[in-house]
């Protein structure tokens, strides 16, 4: 079903009109209590006085909950003709869940939404990011930061965007991710840059979860322009990466980093004993390794070489453990093989990189914790971090 046929003619928003304090209409009683709510009026006047500015200044107050200061700011940019139009705006807002919090933040970040056409625009945009699944509490925290979202096109935007996005990322839960967490991509030609980087890698081979991957993770190296991208997947290409891997696009959005943030990676690396050719290695097996912070790589070596007793060249072997986190992974299994090995119920204290750290979580508690809980009861808080490594000892 093409996106825009999901809007039922039945469901139109009622705008209700007050004059001298009533409904017009009589459209108010067509709805249960809650949609009641809905068509409430916002305040007593229908109309701006003649002194507009304060009465702007005043609704912006009363009824939006912004702070004087920040009404007075917002009054210069929007002029309140009559109350009918943003009354609409506000009901339909609080009928889709905005806090008043959020309110106030939608006014204050898009003033004009208050002059807004609701039956045109705003209703069928919400109506529409509720529809691929999007739950009112994400939609009105999505929107009460990116406002202009609801004044988009539904049809030269939005319902485009959706369907190009949904065809290199498949599901919906995807998209909501991207409108979610890469909101600005809406605003975006995508016809200019995105869907000409989205052809090459395609045209490449590169497997869809990986574009999928590429267009959620690393959306601003796949949002530049054609040439630069271009070259970016050229380079990997020369550098040997297999785009069937999902190294590829690793190593892509890992070329596009800062040239300091790659500097100071080899610059930490070096400092724990790598050559050269051993972090050309690393890079070519995960090239994420070369666009962390140095603090993370300075805390993960410490902590595999000073504490759990690897060799830093062996590290080097397999650099894609430096991505792990030291307080979910590291530590937590550590603590855990300290304990049996303390115990006398394993003879090796030293994790392996093949079965210690880089196996799944099920693994290792069926390895580790799981079979020795009769002998050490309090493994498993040992794991979670609720008991100290001495407690048990």
């Amino acid at each position: 079903m093409a996106p825009h046929s999901i809007f039922s003619k039945s469901l139109r928003f009622c705008r209700v009109f007050y004059r001298n304090g009533h409904p017009v209409g009589g459209m108010a009683s067509h709805f249960g209590p809650q949609k009641q709510l809905f068509c409430t009026r916002l305040t007593g006047r229908s109309e701006i006085p003649a002194d507009q500015d304060d009465s702007t200044v005043s609704y912006l107050v009363n009824s939006c909950g912004l702070s004087p200061e920040s009404a007075t700011l917002v009054s210069h940019t929007v002029k309140l003709q009559s109350l009918e139009k943003p009354d609409s705006v506000l009901a339909l807002l609080k009928h889709y869940e905005f806090s008043e919090a959020q309110i106030s933040k939608v006014v204050q970040r898009l003033p004009h939404i208050l002059l807004a056409d609701v039956e045109q625009t705003l209703l069928p945009n919400l109506e529409f990011y509720c529809s691929i699944g999007m739950s009112r509490l994400h939609l009105a925290r999505t929107l009460s930061y990116n406002p202009w979202l609801m004044s988009l096109s539904l049809k030269n935007d939005i319902v485009p965007a959706y369907s190009f996005f949904k065809s290199v990322v498949i599901s919906d839960v995807k998209v909501i991710h991207i409108l979610k967490h890469k909101s600005w991509i809406f605003r975006e030609n995508l016809s200019k840059n995105l869907i000409p980087n989205i052809e090459l890698v395609r045209e490449l081979g590169i497997p869809q979860s990986c574009i999928a991957l590429l267009l959620t993770s690393y959306t601003d190296v796949v949002m530049k322009k054609p040439e630069l991208f271009s070259q970016l997947v050229h380079q990997v290409t020369e550098m040997g990466f297999d785009p069937q891997n999902l190294s590829f696009v690793q190593a892509i959005h890992a070329l596009y980093g800062k040239e300091t943030t790659w500097k100071r990676c080899q610059e930490v690396y070096r400092r724990w004993g790598w050559s050269e050719n051993h972090i050309r290695s690393a890079f070519r097996v995960s090239p994420l390794c070369m666009v962390m912070s140095e603090k993370k790589l300075m805390g993960t070596m410490d902590f595999l070489v000073n504490k759990m007793g690897w060799q830093s060249q062996t590290i080097a072997k397999h650099p894609h453990v430096l991505s792990y986190s030291l307080q979910k992974r590291f530590i937590p299994r550590f603590s855990v093989v300290r304990v049996l090995f303390l115990k006398g119920l394993i003879e090796e204290e030293n994790l392996s990189l093949a079965t210690g750290i880089s196996k799944s979580e099920k693994y290792f508690l069926d390895r580790f914790v799981n079979r020795y809980l009769s002998q050490v009861p309090q493994l498993l808080d040992v794991y979670r971090g609720k008991v100290d490594i001495q407690d048990v000892l």
